[in-house]
């Protein structure tokens, strides 16, 4: 067998999969992504709330949930729902780096089976410091049909194409 990428000095020209270098100036306010569907099993979501801790009975006792709870089924963890929402549309981008999250609200249940998707449309940018700019994102995270069942807002620093550009004068 022949190694097609023998020289090791050579694999940083050849483009990382799944990551892009936009910048500041290539954002544009109002554009839309949608991601694909993913259906949430209840074995990622078990895996998930043993992972963080989180055995509350509305997201890990069956018994409980059909019997006491408010929904008659089991939960999908919120903090789940947000991660996998989110991940639907990261586009790994190599100049931007998360600031924060404003007005995350979980609108309505996520329950196991359910099948949901997202959309991230750009909101806004602003220059913010010296070399990179603030830029906001919504994320909505809807389930089955079409119904809203979480909004966030991602704030991210975003490095510029041309930092001189952005100086105040």
């Amino acid at each position: 067998m022949r190694n097609p990428n023998p020289d090791p000095k050579l694999h940083n020209n050849i483009p990382i999969w799944n990551a892009e270098n936009w910048f500041y100036e290539d954002i544009e306010v109002g554009k839309s992504i949608r991601s694909i569907r993913r259906t949430l099993s209840e074995g990622e979501s078990m895996q998930f709330n043993a992972l963080v801790q989180d055995m509350h009975p509305y997201v890990a006792d069956e018994l409980f949930a059909k019997r006491e709870g408010l929904f008659g089924k089991r939960l999908v963890a919120g903090a789940f729902v947000f991660s996998v929402g989110l991940g639907l549309v990261a586009t790994n981008c190599v100049n931007a780096f998360s600031y924060g999250y404003d007005k995350l609200r979980f609108i309505k249940p996520v329950f196991i089976g359910d099948t949901i998707y997202s959309i991230k449309t750009d909101l806004s940018k602003t220059p913010k410091y010296e070399d990179m700019g603030l830029y906001t994102a919504s994320y909505e995270v809807f389930k089955n049909d079409g119904e809203l069942v979480l909004y966030c807002e991602h704030l991210q620093t975003v490095k510029y194409k041309d930092p001189k550009s952005h100086l105040k004068k």
